[in-house]
């Protein structure tokens, strides 16, 4: 895979337009059982990952639910697909009701070499606007890992802790953050997909919606607190059904450390500036 050239990729984009509406506003807050914001209130945080999804029809999905490769993103046949992390910069605040802009370009790929052998690593610029101003900055990793068992477990375990929050992955959940996502990826909500083609115990959690659950858990700990970047990373999956912990401790003045994880180690961690 890694002889292949994959330079035409470089420099890709696309753009796209949404309208962040009441009707998908109201079916998000109902999966994190909050309420739902009105029109022109500020949109929580990182729930811009539910919006800008395209409709690839259903002749055009992989095998794995998601959108054939090879158009866009580049082709990476016969390896899994996992979102690795993102570094974000919250410029501004979307609001609820009104239309968005993203244009996606991708600025870099990298092959690896990691524990369970080789990894493609595509790296896609996403700028979020609307109003004419620019809101939301982020640099996505996507990582395309060989067909060799995952890795279920780390030697990380989280530091003591200012805050925490206890999460129960039910696959309702899954199904939920699936659906608010467009996210046909079959690790999710198929079980014998996820164990027999993928080499998991079980449904794994969605790296953004541990993301999401835990920078929610930060705004619950520092209500005051605005937070200007966030980036995380993924250690390893969750699985489904075991319950993990969200939390996280302020190192120093403006700076956080976040974390999603349970007795196997850190899942997920995570870092937020502030002001």
């Amino acid at each position: 895979m890694n002889d292949l050239d994959l330079s035409d990729w470089l420099g890709r984009h696309c753009e796209s337009e949404d309208t962040l509406s009441s009707v998908l506003l109201s079916r998000i807050a109902a999966t994190f059982g909050v309420q739902t914001p009105v029109d022109g209130a500020a949109l929580p945080l990182l729930w811009h990952w539910c919006f800008f999804q395209d409709p690839v029809i259903q002749s055009e999905l992989g095998e794995d639910g998601h959108p054939a490769r090879g158009n866009f993103l580049p082709p990476a046949k016969g390896r899994h697909r996992m979102w690795a992390g993102s570094r974000i910069e919250f410029l501004g605040s979307f609001t609820a009701g009104g239309q968005a802009h993203r244009r996606s370009t991708i600025q870099a790929i990298d092959f690896k070499q990691g524990r369970t052998g080789s990894l493609l690593f595509v790296t896609v610029l996403h700028e979020y606007s609307q109003h004419g101003e620019l809101v939301l900055r982020e640099e996505q990793d996507i990582v395309y890992r060989e067909p060799t068992p995952p890795k279920l477990s780390s030697m990380q375990v989280p530091q003591v802790a200012h805050w925490t929050e206890q999460i129960e992955p039910t696959p309702t959940l899954l199904f939920r953050y699936s659906a608010v996502t467009f996210n046909g990826h079959r690790i999710h909500y198929d079980w014998p997909y996820a164990t027999e083609q993928e080499g998991y115990p079980g449904l794994v959690v969605h790296g953004p919606l541990a993301a999401t659950l835990a920078l929610q858990a930060f705004v619950h700990a520092n209500p005051g607190a605005q937070v200007r970047r966030f980036s995380f990373k993924g250690v390893r999956p969750l699985i489904c059904p075991a319950n993990f912990e969200v939390g996280g401790a302020v190192d120093e003045k403006g700076i956080a450390t976040i974390w999603a994880g349970s007795g196997a180690g850190i899942g997920q961690e995570g870092r937020v500036e502030f002001e």
